[in-house]
């Protein structure tokens, strides 16, 4: 299995992970996980579990994008190293992301999601330059 395709699985993975800290804030900042009514509980939350909240969201905007980036080169047989750099951007800035949101580091959070985003733009466009 090549490199891209390990990211994307770790993409997947990414929407268990940044569900961690949304799960712990409702759980300890919000008098106990409400298995019953979760969403309206995360609607309520307020400070860092806000924006675990708006960090979870946006890797599940994030995925599609960078899905189809990897399958469009896996389907179309592209292998290169700038291929599998672009899927490592992709996973490095997602981590870093998440992080930045949950310290509320804003500017850093704009620039690691930028990267985020460019990399699975060119991951889409590798048949034009493959």
């Amino acid at each position: 299995m090549s490199i891209a395709l390990w990211c994307l699985f770790l993409a997947g993975l990414f929407h268990v992970f940044s569900k961690a800290p949304l799960a712990h804030a409702q759980l300890k900042c919000a008098g106990g996980y409400d298995n019953n009514s979760p969403r309206e509980q995360q609607l309520a939350l307020e400070g860092w579990g806000k924006r675990a909240l708006a960090a979870h969201q946006n890797q599940i905007e994030s995925f599609p994008i960078f899905a189809a980036g990897v399958l469009l080169t896996t389907t179309m047989g592209i292998t290169s190293n700038a291929v599998d750099y672009l899927a490592i951007a992709y996973i490095v800035a997602r981590v870093l992301y998440v992080f930045c949101y949950l310290k509320d580091i804003s500017t850093l959070r704009s620039i690691v999601w930028s990267v985020g985003l460019i990399s699975s733009f060119a991951l889409l466009c590798s048949p034009a330059w493959a």
